[in-house]
């Protein structure tokens, strides 16, 4: 485990955190957005993170072995999935202009599979974890510091 490894883990972290963030503001962005270039409503989008395991970090000599398992290489993002699962929602508004025009859900919208408070959830846990990485950054600058100010 090299000397930057804790510094390179957290750094997987805040770009994965950024990218979540980026997501979820598109998401709420496009909450009432009726209309798209794939027709239809708007699809929630969510980010699928997977850790990063098939990328070895340096190992230097004072490491044993037995702590080589594969944990601490960080996270990396995989795809950003679009939620086709649930339904739109159904908004009655005969005016609109992508009101659907017969059968029985005449005069229905489809509104996007946005959920606001949901999203605002995921937004304060990105956040969160965004800052847990800068601490442990910060933590990581504060040890290297001290370990210079002893060799002084």
């Amino acid at each position: 485990m090299g000397l930057f490894s804790s510094i390179n883990t957290a750094a997987t972290g805040l770009t994965a955190q950024r990218l979540r963030q980026d997501v979820i503001s598109n998401n709420i962005a496009n909450v009432n957005t009726t209309r798209t270039t794939e027709g239809g409503p708007f699809r929630r989008s969510r980010v699928i993170f997977r850790p990063r395991v098939e990328q070895p970090y340096y190992r230097g000599s004072f490491v044993p072995g037995r702590l080589d398992n594969g944990v601490g290489r960080g996270v990396r993002v995989t795809e950003i999935q679009k939620d086709l699962d649930s339904e739109p929602k159904l908004k009655y508004d005969p005016t609109h202009p992508d009101a659907i025009k017969s059968g029985p859900r005449e005069g229905y919208v489809e509104m996007p599979n946005v959920n606001v408070v949901e999203e605002m959830v995921d937004m304060i846990s990105a956040s969160r974890s965004y800052e847990a990485n800068v601490q442990v950054i910060n933590g990581a600058k504060t040890m290297f510091q001290r370990a210079l100010d002893i060799g002084r």
